[in-house]
């Protein structure tokens, strides 16, 4: 992910190294908390709406929100046991997006295309929330954030 806000990310198996390079890129900027932990899911959804408050034509912050999701998609791999997958062609039709998080139990994820759309639709669409359905986080989500 370079500076050109690119509206695509490469495939699973490069995810935690260009997730990585956007949070490096971001906090160093803006200095935000990002530490991959479970907490800071709530300042993806702050940041986003943000975004949205000037309004932006979506292919202008494409890149941001691609890397936000990313990073929500690497807490729920670090925090929660998932792992990066390269969506197939109808999970691809279906999410828009080439790849996901599959969790131990093996249901699949759309971090990326929560971003997106909390972008789109506001609040009633939240990364916070989606930890939530994680399988057994509601008890470690209640614990971390009160």
């Amino acid at each position: 992910m370079g500076g050109d806000e690119r509206t695509t990310f490469p495939e699973a198996a490069v995810m935690r190294s260009c997730t990585s390079e956007f949070v490096a890129r971001l906090t160093a900027r803006n200095r935000l908390p990002l530490d991959y932990s479970v907490a800071s899911l709530r300042l993806v959804d702050l940041v986003v709406d943000g975004l949205r408050r000037d309004q932006p034509q979506r292919n202008r912050v494409a890149g941001t929100l691609l890397g936000l999701g990313a990073y929500t998609g690497e807490v729920i791999v670090r925090r929660a046991g998932g792992t990066w997958v390269d969506f197939d062609a109808a999970q691809r039709e279906l999410f828009r997006q080439a790849v996901g998080v599959r969790m131990p139990d093996g249901r699949v994820w759309n971090p990326l295309g929560k971003v997106v759309n909390r972008f789109e639709s506001g609040a009633e669409e939240s990364v916070q929330r989606l930890y939530l359905l994680l399988h057994g986080r509601t008890a470690q989500w209640k614990a971390v954030c009160g």
